[in-house]
């Protein structure tokens, strides 16, 4: 098993939009929770793997808001080690609910967070056509609504 390393970035630390934007449209977008965002590094070596943001929505429920791996290392386990850092995390601080939103096109993204115990408790609609200036498209469907998806946290 590869020796990866984990920790969160300090708040004068560079933001790491490359890979941020493997998983958010825009930079506009990401700015628009970043900088309320805690931000943590996945690193094989020296090599940055992934990014997760996780921000508190209120004193019970933190949401991720971004989780993204690189290419060369996906299918290889790492969103799930950050599923597990994020529910780690929530439980350290003593949150009750850990949620996340995908697309309502974003069929291997919601079948990948339900395989990590999250559960389908909303949708936000038109949430894509509201936030985002221009259509956005994938797995060819253009993208309108978001799934929210909760995963409660045992005492």
């Amino acid at each position: 098993m590869e020796d990866f390393t984990f920790h969160q970035l300090n708040s004068d630390s560079e933001i790491p939009y490359h890979l941020l934007l493997l998983a958010d449209e825009t930079k506009e977008a990401i700015n628009q929770y970043i900088f309320n965002s805690d931000i943590y590094l996945l690193h094989s070596g020296t090599e940055n793997i992934a990014v997760m943001a996780l921000y508190k929505k209120s004193n019970t429920e933190l949401e991720i808001k971004n989780v993204a791996v690189i290419e060369s290392y996906r299918s290889k386990g790492i969103g799930s080690i950050l599923m597990n850092k994020a529910k780690e995390i929530a439980k350290e601080n003593h949150y009750k609910i850990l949620t996340v939103g995908t697309s309502d096109t974003g069929f291997q993204q919601i079948r990948f967070y339900e395989k990590n115990g999250f559960i389908r408790s909303g949708i936000l609609k038109d949430f894509f056509i509201k936030n985002y200036p221009d259509p956005i498209y994938e797995n060819g469907l253009q993208m309108r609504d978001m799934v929210v998806l909760s995963h409660h946290l045992a005492e």
